[in-house]
């Protein structure tokens, strides 16, 4: 293992095959899809699928399968009963859709993310503080503190700190553009969101997508939700205050995290969840029988130590 100081390696911890062992529990995301896609050169073959929630798009749809699957030249998916499914704003239909087109499954693996609330560091600290100055409220749900109550409401890193080295080596702190001396904890890396929902952004259940996809249609910066959406945020759209603010997460890393949601949820059988309530465990015990210990270790640690430079 790396030195603390680095963070987790530029290697992205990606999952395959059955859980192992007896205690954390890894789960793949295909319980509760009722959108799923094939190859039609092999109509046996599923390439992947979705839950769907309120809001997503036969546009979102096409735009999302294009994450998924490389294409070289053009794609057209149609449903069951052979129709094309057009780029417009109409609402996705559930069911079966074949692709056809020259296109191979993108390998890209998502960062492995694990919910872990770090709670150490003065910069942990300062980007907490100014993620609260600058949003005041959740800003996927609306919800704000009472008398300066905080209490449900984190700030949230849209790219996690554990990976501090692959965000070096990849250069992401180019996309930062408000003056700060450790730009990963820059307020442009945050939002501030109610607590369940910050959970659900780190497991990738839900995500931002900061692309207008059709012309003159409003479909910018709408909140997608890859799992059963009980409290309706699917399809809402940031507030344009929030989106004017000069000091707003950047595209460039909404989109990282949509990416990396679309990739988990939608790819195959998608990626592991893993158990995160340990009340009353052995945490270190409990990882080290359950999948992907070493990687799921290496994460928890960073995560907790919060990578203080």
């Amino acid at each position: 293992m790396e030195s603390v100081s680095s963070g987790l390696s530029s290697r992205p911890l990606s999952y395959s095959g059955e859980s192992e062992g007896s205690g954390v529990v890894a789960k793949d995301r295909t319980k509760g899809r009722n959108i799923h896609f094939y190859d039609t050169r092999n109509p046996m073959v599923m390439l992947g699928g979705l839950v769907l929630s309120k809001g997503i798009t036969n546009e979102n749809f096409i735009h999302m399968v294009r994450i998924v699957l490389r294409f070289n030249g053009t794609i057209e998916i149609r449903d069951e009963a052979g129709t094309t499914v057009e780029r417009n704003s109409e609402r996705l239909k559930a069911g079966k859709y074949y692709v056809h087109g020259d296109f191979t499954m993108n390998d890209e693996a998502p960062l492995l993310r694990c919910y872990s609330m770090s709670t150490t560091g003065t910069h942990k600290r300062s980007f907490k503080q100014v993620v609260r100055e600058r949003d005041g409220k959740c800003v996927i749900s609306g919800r704000r503190p009472f008398a300066n109550d905080w209490t449900g409401l984190q700030a949230a890193h849209i790219f996690p700190l554990a990976y501090r080295e692959y965000w070096i080596s990849h250069n992401y702190c180019r996309w930062v553009t408000v003056p700060s001396t450790d730009k990963i904890n820059s307020v442009q890396n945050g939002l501030l969101l109610r607590a369940d929902i910050h959970h659900l952004f780190d497991s990738y259940y839900i995500s931002i997508n900061p692309d207008l996809l059709i012309p003159n249609v409003k479909d910018k910066y709408k909140v997608v939700c890859f799992r059963g959406d009980v409290d309706d945020l699917g399809g809402k759209f940031l507030e344009r205050e929030f989106i004017e603010n000069p000091a707003r997460p950047v595209d460039d890393l909404l989109r990282w995290h949509f990416r990396q949601a679309v990739l988990a949820n939608m790819k195959g059988a998608g990626e592991p969840i893993f158990e995160d309530d340990f009340e009353g465990e052995d945490i270190m015990g409990a990882i080290q029988q359950g999948p992907r210990a070493a990687e799921r270790m290496e994460f928890e640690l960073f995560s907790r130590l919060a990578i203080l430079p």
